[in-house]
């Protein structure tokens, strides 16, 4: 396997990326330090493009089954395992769905923490240097938003690190790609990282129709609120910045009515399923497909494909089916 082709970030052209969209560079240039080719082109172009798997090989997984930890592994493991994702010395930041504190995960609001658990586990086995995890929470406390979800304890278990996001460390930062938005306040930690690794819960939105990964990229940024106007093409937007190296959406409880909090154990299905892909469309888009919806009805990842972001051709695509 070529290893180099296979690395979807580079520690070097993310820090790049961090230098170019943060602002750093345009201070840098100011005080008499011009850009590099290499960063101007990051202020021209956004994030780096994770590499797709060679002709032949699964461009996205689908497990199932009724052990979480289970399901995720193999889901990873038909991607060609974590190590196509992590190298050595990578900082990783997990971003799962913790929006509120209002309940536990078992009401599928927020992500299972069996899932992103293990996928600590699995970047901590593969050579990651360290492992956060993160959310912003718009009800409760970051706090409380962890525990209660469950998460908290989960990703200690694992040895991975609950980072609550500092407010000092969300800037106001260019979207290069942004079409709807070309600036936003954004935590820069996402941007830093080696990898970003996305992990939703697939279940209904009152607005938005569902959840899905696109839409997780919002627990990054401040002023929620604004990205509602235009929410397709915003959304895409963040999606154009942040470019998940891997998105992981866990459908083993779904909210199926009355999100994004639900409440009620009677809207929540057990479907049992992980999706994972580096293609954060093509994952979406399968995920849609348990509301009885396509990727193309729902608006922010129909926007993200035109941004030629990934692809909602999923006939086109290699997807394994596993049931463990």
């Amino acid at each position: 396997m070529n290893e180099k082709r296979r690395a979807p970030l580079f520690p070097r052209r993310r820090a790049l990326r961090w230098l170019a969209v943060s602002g750093v560079g345009a201070a840098l240039a100011a005080c008499g330090a011009p850009l590099t080719a290499q960063q101007s082109e990051f202020q021209e172009t956004g994030a780096a493009t994770p590499e797709p798997p060679a002709a032949g090989e699964t461009y996205l997984a689908v497990a199932r089954g009724e052990d979480p930890a289970v399901i995720t592994e193999r889901a990873v493991a038909a991607l060609g395992g974590m190590e196509r994702f992590v190298k050595k010395d990578f900082d990783v930041i997990i971003k799962p769905n913790i929006c509120t504190d209002f309940y536990t995960y078992e009401y599928a609001a927020t992500t299972n923490p069996v899932v992103v658990a293990t996928l600590v586990k699995l970047a901590l086995g593969a050579g990651a240097r360290r492992v956060r995890v993160m959310d912003y929470p718009f009800g409760g406390t970051a706090k409380s938003a962890y525990a209660k979800s469950g998460i908290e304890d989960a990703v200690k278990a694992a040895g991975g690190e609950m980072e609550v996001m500092n407010s000092s460390k969300f800037r106001l930062t260019k979207i290069p790609n942004g079409k709807a938005i070309q600036e936003w306040v954004v935590y820069q930690e996402a941007l830093k990282a080696d990898l970003l690794i996305n992990v939703p819960i697939a279940k209904h939105h009152s607005l938005a129709r569902v959840t899905l990964g696109g839409k997780n990229m919002m627990g990054l940024i401040q002023d929620r609120g604004g990205i509602h106007a235009e929410m397709g093409e915003r959304i895409a937007d963040l999606v154009s910045l942040f470019r998940p190296g891997l998105t992981v959406v866990d459908a083993v409880r779904t909210l199926m009515r009355n999100g994004p909090t639900g409440g009620s154990l009677d809207d929540v299905k057990l479907n049992n399923t992980v999706i994972a892909s580096h293609d954060i469309v093509a994952a979406d888009a399968y995920a849609a497909t348990f509301f009885d919806l396509q990727g193309r009805d729902v608006s922010y990842v129909r926007a993200a494909a035109e941004r030629g972001l990934g692809t909602l051709d999923l006939e086109a695509i290699k997807i394994e089916e596993i049931q463990a």
